[in-house]
């Protein structure tokens, strides 16, 4: 029987070129082992288990779902994004689709929140919402959330996986804030230096998982 082609599989290391720009530039080609525990968990160790991009230009750069899938790092991560939170008023988290979904809803359960998605357009059957926004790559989106979950002075954290050019948040920011509620934070894997991302830091109270002495690695998409 012949073996079946399997999309986005791992090719062998003779296969792989080095990416010519700087999208995934000099990523390691072999991440940190996903079942085993480092022998020290210093902040963000877990950055290491994500995946470099080994298919191409029309990707990101890396991916960071890998690590959610270390029962450990993903504990960490989370407890690392909400340490920040741990004196405010959280009433409810959002989560970005799709990948804010993962981080948000782990880190609603944390806390003892709930849990809002802000979706895609087209995919809620009810009153929604709508705000357009260009996402990192360029593209322009729609993104949605429905009018019966925020209320006036709700405060809401807004979860993410990626804040690169800062536009996709930005917009989630504007949709909690036109129907009066309040962005109490921001928590991502990583918040980029790009203008978008440094917006986002001056005017409202981030947390991200990197520690201060890799930022320009993942600045400049290296790690």
């Amino acid at each position: 029987m012949a073996t079946p082609d399997v999309v986005g599989s791992v090719p062998s290391e003779d296969e792989v070129s080095p990416p010519t720009n700087n999208r995934g530039s000099g990523s390691p080609a072999a991440p940190m082992d996903l079942w085993k525990n480092p022998n020290t968990r210093d902040r963000g160790w877990y950055l290491a288990l994500m995946a470099p991009n080994v298919k191409g230009l029309n990707y990101a750069w890396l991916d960071p779902s890998r690590l959610y899938c270390h029962p450990q790092a993903l504990q960490d991560c989370v407890e690392d994004l909400v340490q920040p939170f741990r004196s405010d008023r959280i009433d409810l988290v959002a989560g970005i689709d799709a990948m804010g979904f993962i981080l948000g809803a782990a880190i609603a359960n944390h806390l003892g929140k709930g849990f809002l998605a802000i979706r895609k357009a087209g995919h809620l059957c009810i009153l929604t919402r709508a705000q357009n926004y260009v996402d990192y790559s360029g593209r322009e989106k729609v993104m949605e959330v429905r009018v019966d979950a925020i209320r006036p002075g709700l405060h809401v954290l807004l979860v993410d996986q990626w804040i690169e050019t800062g536009g996709t948040m930005k917009a989630a920011i504007k949709l909690v804030e036109e129907q009066g509620g309040v962005v109490a934070g921001v928590a991502t894997v990583c918040i980029e230096d790009s203008e978008g991302g440094t917006w986002v830091r001056k005017n409202y109270k981030c947390s991200d998982c990197v520690p201060e002495h890799l930022r320009d690695q993942f600045n400049n998409h290296y790690i």
